[in-house]
């Protein structure tokens, strides 16, 4: 572990009201939080201006995007551009995740420009690859993950791919129930890390942050952040209630 990260991907949930009451819980347990931990909370973008008023001069947790374009202006209606978020104090945003890669079509291309689009306007990417089922069970989900990366990042420069997260998001244990188990986790860390390195150098790879972001949840997350390899988690539903999201916050030993 070479990082303490914990993301909620709150994704397309609760209204506004729900929203602000669930930041407010939070903010009741500021002080519970570990300081040592990178916490970061990516609502829908709708709230993401008014909770960076609330959140400008707090430093326990920063604020995330779901999804950006990759240019900084235009006629892209619908769209959020990088400097848009940036001008909210947006300091992460999450690319590629597979509901993202699955639904609405974006290929490695695309997710390489908004990684490049992210960083340069200084916004952390959490980059999300995994495979899904039949992929896992072909044996073919080290080639199918790497590909991944390989084509989105191993174009970037060392001192750019030194400031990604990568969240390695196994598809098959999303909204299913069912949880890599941590051996499966730490082998597929492993691999990101390694092969970074054999990319770029082992310094390079030791900056990168690697999370799990697979139903990691309060009973799960202590065991799966004791791997070696395992900087964190990227949480979808598990931080949409305020305990259980400090409760994973606080699982590093």
């Amino acid at each position: 572990m070479t990082r303490k990260i914990v993301a909620g991907n709150w994704k397309m949930n609760l209204n506004y009201s729900e929203a602000k009451t669930l930041l407010k819980d939070l903010m009741a347990q500021k002080e519970q939080f570990n300081a040592d931990v990178e916490l970061i909370i990516c609502p829908p973008a709708p709230y993401l201006s008014a909770f960076a008023e609330v959140l400008k001069d707090q430093e326990w947790v920063q604020l995330g995007s779901q999804n950006n374009f990759f240019l900084d202006h235009g006629a892209y209606t619908g769209e959020v551009s990088p400097t848009q978020l940036k001008s909210l104090g947006v300091k992460y945003g999450i690319v590629g995740h597979s509901e993202r890669r699955d639904n609405f079509n974006e290929d490695y291309s695309m997710l390489s420009k908004k990684v490049k689009a992210l960083l340069k306007n200084d916004i952390t990417p959490i980059f999300c690859c995994g495979e899904q089922l039949q992929v896992r069970d072909s044996n073919v989900y080290k080639e199918f993950i790497m590909k991944q990366i390989h084509d989105s990042l191993f174009k970037l420069k060392p001192e750019e791919i030194s400031k990604i997260i990568i969240a390695y998001e196994p598809i098959w244990a999303i909204g299913t129930g069912k949880t890599a188990s941590s051996e499966q986790a730490q082998e597929i860390h492993h691999l990101i890390r390694s092969r970074i390195a054999s990319q770029y150098d082992e310094k390079v790879a030791n900056k990168v942050g690697i999370l799990y972001g697979g139903s990691c949840n309060a009973e799960n997350a202590k065991e799966l952040f004791s791997q070696a390899d395992i900087d964190g988690g990227l949480i979808g539903g598990a931080s949409l209630k305020a305990d259980s999201f400090l409760t994973i916050a606080n699982a590093f030993e």
